[in-house]
């Protein structure tokens, strides 16, 4: 029995790459061409960005962004300039979020907490009331035409607070998208979205202490005071910290799916409409997004 559970396993995984590899080309092809080049675009991002690292070394990078840092923590107001840059990295499409952060513990240790949390806090809070107004008419003409979005709602309005905190501190849609994803969803009103930010609190603590352990390791003098174990240690936290977010992360983006898929008293088309409509929230829709025809009305009051 133990001989074809070993056997069975390696099968099972080619089922799942197959499976999730096979979803994500098929979501791939019913992309809009925007949507494609900004896949792409990423794509391209990602491999300047290890190349560059590469290339530099991840000393000289390291005790650039610490001096940078450092710099920031001695200005009478560095608090201040971390604070509004979290105002800029809110606003899709920018991004950033996590590594300002991260710089945040760099600059300040674990005193850089409340900046972080501050920060992204009134910065995700101004970002909804600017996208909301900016694009009211926008958003009524996307809700009337498409369909998912309706479903997204309806879902959303049934469930209230604790489905909007779940999104929320899901890693799906990234930070600066679900800021535009909330601001999108009519049902969805400021004080639930500034209550539901607060459960990203803790993944910000994470990262903030992660900048902190980073920092000292960043630091060429401060390095090379360090002894192998303390080295060893530094890393095994901030690796550990990382981790610990990614694994807190990935299971509550599973449950916030598992919640919105079977939802009592709502139909599962609608479910799953709204389902696909979290998924695509990168794309920025429909603030943002370049959505493609308009589809057939979904009547959700008939379901």
């Amino acid at each position: 029995m133990a001989a074809d559970r070993t056997q069975s396993f390696p099968r099972l995984l080619v089922v799942r790459m197959k499976h999730y590899g096979g979803g994500a080309l098929e979501r791939y092809r019913n992309l809009s061409t925007h949507s494609k080049l900004f896949v792409w675009g990423t794509i391209c991002l990602y491999i300047a960005l290890g190349s560059f690292i590469i290339i530099v070394g991840p000393d000289r990078i390291g005790q650039t962004l610490y001096n940078f840092a450092q710099k920031i923590s001695h200005y009478p107001y560095g608090w201040l300039i971390l604070t509004s840059l979290f105002f800029i990295v809110s606003f899709p499409p920018a991004v950033g979020h996590t590594t300002l952060v991260t710089l945040c513990g760099y600059a300040y240790g674990m005193k850089g907490f409340p900046i972080a949390a501050s920060g992204s806090l009134l910065g995700s809070a101004f970002t909804f009331v600017v996208l909301r107004l900016l694009f009211r008419r926008r958003l009524r003409k996307w809700t009337q035409s498409s369909e998912k979005w309706q479903a997204l709602e309806t879902v959303i309005a049934a469930k209230g607070l604790p489905l909007i905190m779940l999104i929320r501190a899901s890693p799906f849609p990234p930070w600066v998208y679900s800021n535009a994803l909330f601001a999108s969803i009519q049902s969805v009103a400021l004080w639930q979205f500034f209550l539901a930010t607060f459960v990203v609190f803790p993944k910000i603590a994470i990262f903030v202490f992660v900048g902190s352990r980073l920092a000292s390791l960043s630091d060429g003098e401060q390095r090379s005071h360090m002894d192998t174990t303390t080295k060893i240690l530094n890393i095994s936290i901030s690796v550990g910290g990382v981790l610990v977010a990614a694994v807190a992360s990935w299971i509550i983006y599973r449950l916030m799916k598992k919640e919105i898929l079977h939802l009592q008293g709502v139909p599962p088309e609608i479910d799953e409409l709204a389902a696909e409509a979290i998924e695509e929230a990168e794309e920025g829709a429909p603030l943002l997004g370049h959505h493609s025809e308009s589809r057939a009305r979904y009547d959700v009051s008939s379901a």
